[in-house]
């Protein structure tokens, strides 16, 4: 898959924490304290729970909180400091809605200085819907969220790896809903996003696109929107001067673009046609990537993971990841 060089930019990249009682804030200062973090970084969260949870895990992490990205320092953990919480507020591994509300304005914050040009773009860790939503009611996801507050109409979730990027025609919706979601405009939608965003890194994508049913649908027999609905999109995606082809069954597809490197993109139909195998084959280093935004936002594909939140056994290599890929699509 076509991917290009990491390039820095003068300004920052925001880092949102993440959700207080997860991994996000653990895995950040763990980085840190490693020397693992990188240059260029800016913290989008709450001071007071990283000098907590950095004398949990007993880690030395120089922090310097800030209220704009300008008053930044070097050799610090630099925090645009939202202060939302407390160290009290620090729960490890419980639901806490409070958490969940101050995950949702570092969110907000870093994704309103992208827009404002302060910051080269924005990495965001993980939260935890339900204790968004408590004071959200509304609130689906960060892909969403950030696209509203971008006014962004056509946009979607794309995850990468080495080998493969995967594009989704919908993604945090019931099941019974994405299926009425695939229509030939929404299909050629994504598949022009996934094309501006690989080509923009690289040679033009071999775009794949699959279909919606088992086998996708063998020629109407089960099922005919492969052939009445998807088919069509993909002509319309080859004369527009794409390279994308199918519709391709969904349980070969991976294998040939993967062992067989016939595609460096795949455009699924709905969630888990697309998540399911991206994380068996590369869960830890994967890469969550809204495309279709103006400004880049890249994500870690795991979440706040309870059970292990605060303990210094949570992998932390898909932060190194979301950052490479959101320097290389600055």
């Amino acid at each position: 898959m076509p991917r290009g060089g990491a390039v820095k930019t003068p300004l920052p990249m925001a880092i949102t924490m993440g959700d207080a009682s997860g991994v996000g804030p653990e895995i950040l200062l763990r980085r840190f304290a490693a020397g693992q973090l990188g240059d260029g970084v800016l913290v989008y969260g709450d001071a007071a729970i990283l000098e907590a949870g950095a004398s949990l895990l007993d880690l030395r992490v120089p922090l310097h909180g800030i209220d704009r990205p300008a008053a930044a320092k070097p050799s610090r953990l630099n925090v645009v400091d939202l202060a939302g919480l407390a160290a009290r507020d620090l729960t490890p591994g419980a639901f806490n809605a409070k958490a969940g509300k101050a995950a949702r304005n570092y969110v907000e914050a870093a994704t309103r200085a992208a827009l404002a040009g302060e910051v080269a773009g924005v990495v965001t860790l993980p939260i935890n819907k339900e204790a968004t939503r408590v004071s959200t009611p509304g609130f689906v996801g960060h892909t969403e969220f950030i696209a509203e507050l971008c006014g962004a109409r056509d946009f979607a979730m794309m995850l990468t790896t080495p080998e493969v990027a995967v594009s989704h025609v919908s993604a945090h919706v019931p099941i019974r809903d994405a299926i009425s979601l695939v229509t030939p405009e929404r299909i050629f939608t994504v598949t022009r996003l996934t094309h501006e965003t690989l080509a923009g890194l690289g040679n033009p994508p071999r775009i794949a696109i699959c279909g919606l049913n088992p086998h996708a649908g063998e020629n109407g027999l089960i099922g005919v929107e492969d052939r009445e609905i998807i088919a069509p999109a993909i002509e319309a995606a080859r004369r527009a001067g794409f390279d994308a082809s199918g519709p391709h069954p969904a349980d070969t597809v991976f294998h040939q673009a993967i062992r067989q490197d016939r595609f460096d993109a795949i455009v699924c139909m709905y969630h888990d046609q697309g998540h399911a195998p991206m994380k068996l084959l590369s869960f830890e280093t994967a890469v969550n990537i809204t495309i279709g935004l103006p400004i880049v936002r890249t994500s870690v594909d795991h979440g706040t993971a309870f059970d292990i939140a605060w303990r210094g056994e949570a992998f932390t290599g898909s932060l190194e990841a979301a950052l490479d890929w959101a320097w290389k699509l600055t």
